[in-house]
This record gives structure tokens, C-alpha cells and sequence, in this order.
């Protein structure tokens, strides 16, 4: 089993010490996204997890206890982006995110951090010229503490259009993309230990020579734990996604991190302020605890290894 910590929201950055209590008590709650009173119990023995794959924009809270996780193989998403607090308004500043990129890569290992430069958006301020710059400048800082870069373009989500049409922010053109791409591939190709990959299938720049890649990667699981897995598709993601199955333990509407346009929030900032004021630490959910009403079952899951060899 790969668990997913988390698309939904960022646990390194506000939610670290309740993940260490789970990881100590060896199981997690989590509440279906579309009926709430349904629970699963999920086991988080290290014997069923292969992998934990860490999705963040600061994993500062986490990083003096990262030996709590000694029995378990494990990777980090870590999304860095350029952007302003217009847009991103409860993050360090950027430079300060480059200097907690670099620590996490000198603990783990750069092939442990994976360089998310995503969502790509646009508008009067954040011009192609200004992703040319920026992209080049991260790349150069960043150079020797990581192994690949995912890129992300914007989706412009409905619930989301209100909020990123205050800063002019519109679908890109092709154009636009095109000269990212060309400029992206070139600064890559500058550091040959640095692979560039686009987060989904749906913009295509393969003429480019960046491929569509994983962001929960068999691939990189399998070199991280030393053994080989077999793991399908993740049928709960887009067709345009790549992915394998994980299983996710965050909680929708409880990131922090003031992003305008995130997909988990689906309400506005306050409501995703309402439920993290409702987190305890010690529950075995991330919001609240359990309630009269509440079903939990428990999930089957198991370990992905195979040793078997295959004789083609």
C-alpha cells in the first residue's frame, strides 16, 4: 500500500504532529469525501505500507522528526513556486522555502524531493518572461537537491474562477505554453542529474521532450524501498493522470496554506479555518472525532511487494 499524505491537504505544514500520533498508534481514521459518517480505518503498520508519498509547500513542521519514520519508506511532493501572497498568502517567503527544500534534501536524500513548479498561471505580473526567469533562477538554487521537476499548468476549476478572475488570471494559450516549454527544456538541460515531467497527460509536451510522469511513481517506490511492486492505475484519479494506487488519509477544506487556486477548497478560506480550529492532534481523524452515527469499517489493504521474476 502507498498512502497519500496528502492531495487534499498539506500535513507536513500543519498537521505534522497528528501524523506522528498515527504513525505511533499504527492506524488512521479517514471519512469517505462524499459521506462523512463513513469511516475507514486504515492500518499503518510499516508490514502493509510500502511507501508515503508527502505532498507539501512547507515541511518545516516535520523536519526534526523525521526519524519517527525510520521503520517506513517515504518521498516528498514539495511544490515551489515564485509566486507572491497575493496568491499565496500563509507561505515563508520563497527564498526561505528554497532554504527548507535544501535541509529536506540534505536529510533524505535529493532523489527523495521531488520539485513541483506548479499550477503554471498567467497574467499582467506573472508573464511568460517572468516563469523564463524564475523557473531558471529555482533551478540553479536547487540544482544539487533534487532529481526531477514536475510541471503543473493551471486548471480553472469552476469553483475557483471568482477568486483567480480578481487577479485577471485566464486559461493559457498555446502560445504561452509553447514558449515556457521551450525555455523550461533548455534551462533543464543544463543540470543532466535534474529530469523535467508534466504532472498530467493533459498538455502535451512530449515535442518538447518532456514527458507525461507520476506524481505517485512505482518507478521511484520501487527504487526507494529496493524491491519491486505491482500497482495499478489509481482509478480514483483523472484518465489524464498517470498515477498508481495510493490511498489518501488528508481531509478536504483543511489546508491553510491561503492558495486561490486550490482545488480542496471548495468553500473560501474561512470554512477550511473553521475545521482545522476543530483538529486535535491526539484523534484518529484529522477533524474531530468520531460521532454517534459514525460507521467505520475497516479497509483491507496489503503490502504491493512481489518478488516473483519474471521469466520475459
Amino acid at each position: 500500500m502507498i498512502i497519500s499524505a496528502s492531495r487534499r491537504t498539506d500535513i507536513p505544514a500543519f498537521y505534522s504532529p497528528w501524523f506522528f500520533n498515527r504513525i505511533k498508534e499504527g492506524y488512521v481514521l479517514v471519512p469517505n469525501p462524499f459521506d462523512v459518517h463513513r469511516i475507514s480505518r486504515i492500518n499503518l503498520s510499516p508490514v502493509v505500507v510500502d511507501c508515503i508519498v508527502f505532498w507539501t509547500k512547507n515541511p518545516a513542521p516535520m523536519l526534526d522528526n523525521l526519524e519517527l519514520l525510520k521503520d517506513y519508506k517515504f518521498y516528498f511532493q514539495f511544490t515551489l513556486n515564485p509566486y507572491g501572497s497575493e496568491l499565496e498568502n500563509n507561505l515563508p517567503r520563497f527564498h526561505k522555502r528554497i532554504e527548507i527544500f535544501k535541509r529536506l534534501a540534505d536529510k533524505i536524500g535529493r532523489e527523495r524531493v521531488i520539485w513541483r513548479y506548479d499550477p503554471i498561471l498567467t497574467n499582467g505580473i506573472y508573464t511568460v518572461q517572468f516563469h523564463r526567469e524564475k523557473f531558471a533562477e529555482t533551478a540553479e538554487l536547487l540544482k544539487e537537491h533534487t532529481e526531477k521537476c514536475m510541471l503543473g499548468f493551471i486548471d480553472h476549476y469552476r469553483h475557483i474562477r471568482s477568486a483567480i478572475g480578481k487577479f485577471n488570471i485566464r486559461p493559457l494559450w498555446s502560445e504561452e505554453i509553447r514558449q515556457m516549454a521551450v525555455s523550461f527544456r533548455e534551462t533543464i538541460d543544463a543540470y543532466p542529474a535534474i529530469t523535467l515531467e508534466t504532472c498530467t497527460s493533459k498538455v502535451d509536451l512530449s515535442a518538447f521532450g518532456i514527458s507525461a510522469g507520476l506524481c505517485v511513481d512505482n518507478r521511484l517506490v520501487e527504487k526507494i524501498t529496493g524491491y519491486p511492486i505491482i500497482a495499478r492505475k489509481d482509478k480514483n484519479q483523472r484518465n489524464i493522470c498517470a498515477c498508481v494506487e495510493s490511498i489518501d488519509i488528508g481531509t478536504y477544506e483543511t489546508c491553510l496554506n491561503g492558495c486561490i487556486y486550490c482545488y480542496a477548497i471548495k468553500g473560501n478560506y474561512a470554512t477550511a479555518r473553521r475545521n482545522s480550529a476543530k483538529h486535535d492532534k491526539t484523534s484518529p481523524l484529522l477533524i474531530g472525532r468520531l460521532n454517534e452515527g459514525d460507521i467505520v469499517k475497516e479497509r483491507e489493504v496489503k503490502s504491493l511487494r512481489t518478488d516473483q521474476l519474471s521469466l520475459f
